[in-house]
């Protein structure tokens, strides 16, 4: 399978199974998408029409093309993986809810304002933290590396447990020799010095939410008492991230249909001395009036056009910044295993909830359906945890066709759940702009390989 498009003045042609990229003339790139489909002799003809090339010219390209195709680089088949059992896939990563708690209440919020559907506001008590560090270093089995997510609600809100649960699993990690990377995320309202120092001295990565200008994140992101945010989180996001000295961090936003020319807020975020970033689709129901609809899809299409245009001459310009959805790693990149199952949810990453119990995401908490199990007896929910298993690009019908499955690897399974009513099914505005920032970043990095 190919797909070929036309952007930015080139014209590429990518193979979906090898991930192999081609940029070709206008005569090859006509000749390739008639290849396989159109008779030699009309696609001559054809050529000889709309170019003025003799039949030989043509003979020659159709000739590179079966080459490419002998060596597996075009119109590749491809095979599907063994597909790991359910045993035999270790834990490695948990998001820990720390806090069904918030101190904002931004308007697109999925979680019910921090509490994901619960009776009241809640945090999680201590022993239930250590107590996934615990759980997370028993059925890790063969993996070092484990990455722990502190997310709400608001962390800061239950700060003390987040420092002592990291305290507890950098003393564990010494004896069953593992490693811990943590990462905090925060909307940054309490960050003061001790956030700071404590942060940049154990949390391997850090995401602080920004919409982007002041009018477009104060329409959303609104203060527990309805006042506006901007002001107030600014100051403290630099702060952090000046202090933090190159390690790891990016600036989450989230656009809605109020600012679909998000472009203008991903330019002031990185205008502000931001240089990590990332602006998400939200994803709401559609009676929600900032919900995206198909309707917007041609101005977002544009506006992720413009966004690479811009970055591509910053980059010129010494101002570069980087786009979280247009970094792509053409050489190593993900094993195959990851490209047709994606993140490895309800598997290999769980969620906890304060009250310990085990969902397959953050954003399944709260929906009774999905409870794995807990942090003290574990996953017993089996035929849950072998759905998800099993869950990857070869069991979700609208891959099947689709040229960018090897990079989404079936896109997200709550989405899908959410928009669909299985995490089976696809959430197809979010696959096509899924598919315009692929085409985008594959643009970008051929750019940056011809300069």
């Amino acid at each position: 399978m190919i797909h070929s498009y036309k952007l930015n003045g080139l014209n590429i042609v990518l193979d979906t199974m090898s991930g192999s990229i081609h940029v070709v003339d206008e005569v090859a790139f006509d000749v390739i998408n008639m290849y396989g489909h159109t008779a030699t002799d009309t696609i001559v003809a054809k050529m000889k029409a709309d170019f003025g090339i003799n039949e030989g010219e043509v003979l020659e390209i159709i000739d590179d093309i079966e080459e490419l195709k002998r060596a597996g680089k075009l119109f590749s088949k491809g095979e599907r993986p063994q597909k790991a059992s359910v045993e035999s896939t270790p834990l490695k990563a948990l998001c820990l809810n720390i806090s069904h708690a918030c101190n904002m209440r931004c308007g697109y919020c999925f979680a019910g304002q921090g509490e994901y559907g619960d009776s009241g506001q809640s945090l999680m008590p201590l022993e239930t933290g250590k107590r996934a560090i615990d759980f997370l270093i028993e059925n890790s089995e063969w993996r070092r590396n484990l990455d722990v997510d502190f997310f709400g609600g608001e962390p800061l809100l239950n700060w003390d447990v987040v420092k002592e649960v990291v305290k507890y699993a950098r003393e564990t990690e010494k004896e069953y020799d593992k490693n811990f990377r943590f990462t905090l995320t925060t909307n940054g309202l309490l960050i003061d010095d001790d956030v700071i120092e404590f942060t940049n001295d154990h949390m391997y990565n850090v995401v602080l939410s920004l919409d982007g200008t002041a009018e477009t994140n104060d329409f959303m992101r609104k203060l527990a008492n309805g006042s506006n945010s901007y002001d107030t989180i600014v100051p403290k996001l630099k702060k952090l991230v000046k202090a933090r000295g190159g390690k790891g961090y990016y600036i989450r936003g989230t656009f809605t249909r109020h600012n679909v020319d998000f472009v203008d807020d991903v330019l002031h975020i990185a205008d502000l001395g931001f240089s990590e970033l990332s602006m998400e689709p939200v994803v709401a129901p559609s009676d929600k009036d900032y919900a995206l609809s198909g309707a917007d899809l041609e101005k977002l299409s544009e506006q992720y056009e413009r966004l690479a245009m811009e970055m591509l001459e910053r980059e010129k310009e010494g101002r570069s910044f980087s786009f979280y959805h247009y970094t792509l790693d053409l050489e190593g990149g993900p094993c195959l295993h990851k490209r047709v199952a994606g993140c490895g949810v309800g598997t290999e990453y769980l969620a906890v909830t304060p009250n310990g119990a085990l969902y397959p995401c953050h954003q399944f908490v709260g929906n009774d359906d999905f409870i794995m199990g807990d942090v003290w007896r574990g996953v017993d929910n089996d035929k849950l945890r072998k759905e998800f298993n099993e869950r990857d690009i070869y069991t979700i019908p609208e891959c099947a066709d689709c040229w960018a499955k090897m990079y989404c690897s079936g896109g997200c399974a709550a989405n899908s759940f959410h928009e669909a009513g299985s995490i089976n099914g696809v959430y197809k505005l979010g696959c096509e702009l899924f598919k315009k920032r692929m085409e985008c970043a594959v643009m970008m990095q051929v750019v940056r390989v011809l300069r």
